[in-house]
């Protein structure tokens, strides 16, 4: 039996979303106008929610910290992660107080089969991606829900947040197919 040599293509597109934490003094809506207006129209934003996961941000940023997720409409190649994560890292240092953040801009995408994020920090699990930039698969998809690996963010293995992933995906795959379709 011979086996066919993998063809080489580009992946369809992805949908975009941002997952800031915050303090409760950020300019959060200001910064949202700034990813707007380089990132395109803003589609979805959740609710406030309290980030309550973990302590790392406490020093930095304070106590009483929230999140909220925030997709864009337009679909974006997946190598485009990286200038996105360069961008979003500066939008931070200029909402940034005496060198300490009020906002933590994580950018990320979606897939129909996974969730990744961008961070500026490497690990075992962590592929580079270049300028300083590396993936986190965060969540996989499968059997019609996400599931959580080992790594995976206590917030982002959340019931909630997991559920809030699955809409978002719901969404994109009727873009996808409108993309496609045009």
């Amino acid at each position: 039996m011979l086996l066919a040599m993998s063809k080489l293509q580009e992946p369809v597109l992805v949908k975009l979303f941002i997952g800031p934490i915050y303090s409760q003094d950020a300019p959060v809506e200001e910064c949202a106008k700034e990813l707007e207006a380089e990132l395109g129209e803003i589609d979805f934003k959740s609710g406030e929610m309290e980030f309550d996961f973990t302590t790392y941000y406490e020093q930095e940023m304070g106590k009483g910290l929230s999140r909220k997720i925030i997709s864009f409409r337009k679909l974006i190649r997946r190598e485009e992660l990286v200038d996105i994560k360069i961008f979003t890292n500066d939008l931070e240092k200029k909402f940034s107080i005496e060198g300490k953040r009020k906002i933590n801009i994580d950018p990320g995408y979606i897939a129909s089969e996974h969730l990744i994020l961008a961070t500026g920090k490497g690990y075992y699990h962590r592929p580079y991606l270049g300028k300083g930039v590396y993936a986190d698969l965060t969540l996989v998809y499968k059997h019609k829900q996400f599931h959580t690996l080992e790594w995976t963010y206590p917030d982002y293995g959340s019931e909630d947040l997991r559920e809030l992933f699955k809409k978002l995906r719901e969404k994109y795959t009727l873009e996808l197919g409108e993309e496609i379709n045009k």
